[in-house]
């Protein structure tokens, strides 16, 4: 039995086809491009930058978190003593552990003044151990207070997005459920960071950071080893 496929067609037929679809792609890509605007122009609430965290430099708090950057995204990994999913403290949640095995080199956000980072309540020996198991190199902290239950990532996973002005830091957005799927391409961080992409085709509000198109990429090994 013949497992179930699409028609089959001409190489015309489908170039036809082809371009129908494409007319839908394109008004995808402009309605994401605007959904992106607007996220731009959420509000923000302002954070308290005394949480503090473990990392491989020690104990660090939420400021030296960013490393100077102006944004930053917090991922909350479930790789906690005592969790239900996954096998501490030999394996981390299987879902955020697929959410970490898709991420593109995030040391490319640092072009466009940003960070990620991943915390979990696991002490920094068992993180470091699965990160060098699974091939990992993003940063990953340890949290030691409410970070993540003042964040809506206490009991559930979710990416939170911070922008530092000065000393000061501030909630611009967050997301969680099917909503993390789409993260992993710098480009998917950027859309949902408060900046943007930073090109000057963006519908950002005056005064964003903005720069042509294609002239602030990069090789990887021309960043700081962030991780």
């Amino acid at each position: 039995m013949s497992t179930p496929k699409p028609d089959i067609v001409t190489p015309e037929e489908w170039a036809a086809a082809r371009s129908e679809l494409l007319v839908e792609e394109k008004a995808h890509t402009r309605a994401g491009d605007a959904l992106a605007a607007k996220r731009r122009r959420m509000p923000m609430t302002p954070v308290d930058p005394g949480y503090r965290f473990e990392g491989p430099e020690g104990r660090v708090g939420l400021l030296d978190l960013f490393r100077g950057r102006r944004q930053l995204v917090v991922y909350r990994f479930f790789m906690d003593p005592g969790q239900e999913m996954g096998d501490y403290p030999e394996r981390g949640c299987p879902g955020c552990s697929m959410y970490a095995d898709q991420l593109g080199n995030t040391v490319h956000l640092q072009a466009r003044d940003a960070r990620f980072v991943a915390v979990s309540r696991g002490p920094q020996e068992v993180l470091h151990a699965y990160r060098e198991k699974m091939g990992w190199r993003f940063p990953w902290y340890t949290l030691l207070d409410d970070f993540d239950a003042h964040h809506d990532v206490g009991e559930w996973h979710g990416t939170n997005v911070f922008l530092r002005d000065g000393d000061d830091v501030y909630r611009p957005y967050f997301v969680d459920a099917r909503g993390d799927e789409k993260f992993g391409s710098v480009w998917s961080f950027l859309d949902h960071a408060p900046d943007g992409r930073q090109e000057e085709w963006e519908d950002s509000p005056d005064g964003w950071p903005q720069t042509p198109a294609y002239s602030w990429w990069g090789y990887a090994d021309q960043y700081e080893d962030i991780a």
